[in-house]
C-alpha cells in the first residue's frame, strides 16, 4: 500500500495539538505540533482551522495530502452528538477515506495497554474516565463539570485549597497550613490579600491553578486538610474506575487501569498509594499504571486498529514512541 494508506493520528487537547501521519507499516512518517483545539470557546470553524494547520504541515512532511483514515482522539468530544459534529467536520476536510473521532481520554487508554482493552481516568486540568473491550464496548461518562457528577482535576483542586485557607483564615473552617503556603506562593503576605488579588485581576485567573502544587506539597508536610482533598480525589478516582469495570463486566478479570493527565503523571505519593490502596479493595483485580506515553501514540494505535493493521505495525509504532 501507498502512503495513502496511511494513518493520520490526532491528538487535540485545551492547550495543544499534536499530529502523527503513519505508514501502513506503523513506520512514522512526519509528525507535527499546534495549538489547542477548543470549539465551546473559540467555535468550531476557528478550531478546525487552529486543527488544519499541523495537520496540513504534518501531510505535506509526510509527502501526501491525504491518508486512508484520520483517528482523532479530541478533547470537548464529550457526548455522541459531539463526536458526530466533529466527524461532519473532519470528513468535509477531504483529509482521507474515513474519520474515527474519540474522546482524547481514549487516547490515554490505548497508550497504556497492548490491546483495546482496560480503563483510563484522565487528571488533568479537569477529570475523565473511559473503557473500552476488543469487541468495541464502551463505558464513559458525560465528564463536562460539576453539573454532570464530576469532582476533581486540577481546577478543582485549585479552588478547594483556596476555599479551604480562605475559610481557616477567617474562623469559618478548620485550621490549615494553607492559609499561609498559598499567600506565600503568590507573593501577598496573608489570604485577605489573596482574595482580593483573585477577585481584582492582580493575579490573572489562569494562574489559579498554581494553587494545586502548593496544595500537594502542603499535604506532603502532613497537613490534614490539604491531606483530606487529596483523598478525596484518590477516592473519586476510583470510583469512576470502578464502575466503568462493572459496566465492561471486567471487575472480576485482571484489568489494566491507566492513571493520565498531568495530575496523575506527576505520580504524586499520596495521590498514587491512595488511589492503589483504594482500587485493591474495590477492584482486587485492576492493575493500575501511570502512563507517560505522548497521547498522539495512544490516537494512532486506535487508527491502526481501525484499519485492522498486522500487530506487528502496532510493535513497530509503539517502539518509536519509547
Amino acid at each position: 500500500m501507498g502512503l495513502t494508506a496511511a494513518v493520520l493520528a490526532v491528538d487535540a487537547g485545551n492547550s495543544k495539538t499534536d499530529v502523527a501521519v503513519i505508514a501502513p507499516d506503523g513506520t512514522v512518517l512526519s509528525t507535527a505540533r499546534g495549538g489547542g483545539f477548543r470549539p465551546p470557546a473559540d467555535g468550531l470553524d476557528k478550531a478546525m482551522a487552529a486543527l488544519g494547520a499541523p495537520i496540513t504541515e504534518a501531510l505535506h512532511a509526510a509527502g501526501t495530502s491525504k491518508v486512508a483514515h484520520v483517528s482523532a482522539c479530541l478533547a470537548n468530544a464529550d457526548l455522541p452528538v459531539e463526536e458526530e459534529r466533529l466527524t461532519e467536520a473532519l470528513a468535509s476536510r477531504a483529509w482521507s477515506e474515513s474519520v474515527t473521532v474519540r474522546n482524547d481520554t481514549f487516547a490515554i487508554l490505548r497508550a497504556g495497554v497492548e490491546e483495546p482493552r482496560g480503563v483510563a481516568v484522565v487528571c488533568g486540568a479537569g477529570i475523565n474516565c473511559v473503557g473500552m473491550r476488543p469487541d468495541g464496548r464502551t463505558a464513559r461518562f458525560p465528564a463536562l463539570g460539576r453539573f454532570s457528577g464530576d469532582w476533581g482535576g486540577g481546577w478543582a483542586l485549585a479552588e478547594e485549597a483556596l476555599y479551604h485557607a480562605a475559610r481557616a483564615a477567617d474562623g469559618r473552617g478548620e485550621p490549615t497550613a494553607l492559609s499561609t503556603t498559598l499567600p506565600a506562593h503568590y507573593g501577598v503576605p496573608d489570604m485577605p490579600a489573596l482574595i482580593e488579588a483573585l477577585h481584582l485581576n492582580r493575579i490573572p485567573h489562569q494562574r489559579r491553578h498554581e494553587a494545586t502544587p502548593v496544595l500537594f506539597a502542603t499535604a506532603a508536610k502532613g497537613d490534614p486538610t490539604a491531606r483530606g482533598v487529596i483523598d478525596h480525589q484518590a477516592t473519586e478516582i476510583v470510583t469512576m474506575a470502578t464502575v466503568a469495570l462493572t459496566r465492561l463486566d471486567l471487575l472480576t478479570d485482571e484489568t489494566p487501569v491507566l492513571l493520565g493527565g498531568s495530575v496523575l503523571a506527576a505520580n504524586h505519593p499520596l495521590l498514587t498509594e491512595g488511589i492503589r490502596t483504594r482500587l485493591s479493595a474495590a477492584a482486587p483485580k485492576a492493575v493500575p499504571h501511570v502512563v507517560t506515553a505522548r497521547p498522539v501514540l495512544g490516537a494512532a494505535l486506535l487508527g491502526l486498529d481501525d484499519v485492522e493493521a498486522p500487530r506487528e505495525a502496532h510493535d513497530r509504532l509503539r517502539a518509536q514512541y519509547m
